[in-house]
């Protein structure tokens, strides 16, 4: 019914009583079944949601490399050569990501065939450049330690970043605080922060957290230690 009405606005072969005509019908039709539009509107849902499912699954194969290999700028959780692997795009201040730490760390402790490949993109604005910036930094002097040590330390922080707070963090964790300001201006961590973020963009990421199982799955937005753990079985026999 939906479909002929959208017809009869479109084609200009009617005249304006046979169109006046069909939207009666339609409404009659609709007051005596209201199903029919509930079950137009299902149609629409799903068809959409189909959609977007083979968009992201496109995407997913489209990029399949980049999502199971790391780049060398990554800093890896778990066990380097684990056979299930697991992306994380973050933002340091996002709340959601600073929730799901612990889990993170839960995971590959009881996991040692897992490892968390993490991919900080600021996309909250100033401040989380500014932090995105420091933990990218953070590995060009220690590796994956110090960034881990870095990413930590900017995470449980609730002081509102700026450049002395970072100074401030970094000594904390055992960083030269002056070369970590130097390095974040510098082209190493914004040729990091770019291939994050287009990665990013290129698998349609919507938000943070947002994991990815293996190139095959993904689970977008705050997620907990079950749910993570159901992905990665899912991922295995799928």
């Amino acid at each position: 019914m939906l479909a002929l009405s959208s017809t009869a606005r479109a084609d200009d072969s009617f005249t304006p009583a046979q169109r006046k005509e069909i939207v009666a019908i339609v409404r009659d039709a609709l007051k005596t079944d209201p199903s029919i539009l509930s079950d137009a509107i299902t149609a629409l849902r799903a068809g959409a949601e189909a959609q977007e499912q083979t968009r992201t699954r496109d995407a997913l194969a489209t990029n399949r490399a980049a999502l199971t290999t790391p780049a060398p700028s990554d800093a890896i959780l778990g066990a380097p050569n684990a056979r299930t692997t697991v992306i994380e795009f973050y933002d340091p201040r996002c709340p959601y990501c600073r929730k799901v730490l612990a889990d993170l760390d839960r995971l590959v402790h009881d996991d040692p065939n897992v490892r968390i490949v993490e991919k900080v993109i600021p996309v909250l604005g100033p401040a989380s450049v500014l932090t995105a910036q420091a933990i990218a930094a953070a590995a060009l002097q220690g590796g994956h330690d110090a960034y881990f040590r870095m990413q930590r330390a900017i995470m449980t922080d609730t002081t509102k970043p700026d450049t002395a707070r970072i100074r401030l963090l970094a000594k904390q964790a055992g960083l030269d605080a002056d070369r970590l300001v130097s390095d974040m201006a510098g082209p190493a961590v914004a040729a990091t922060l770019r291939a994050n973020s287009e990665l990013a963009e290129a698998i349609h990421l919507e938000g943070t957290p947002t994991f990815v199982f293996d190139a095959r799955y993904i689970i977008p937005g705050a997620v907990d230690y079950g749910a993570l753990k159901a992905a990665i079985e899912k991922t295995r026999h799928s």
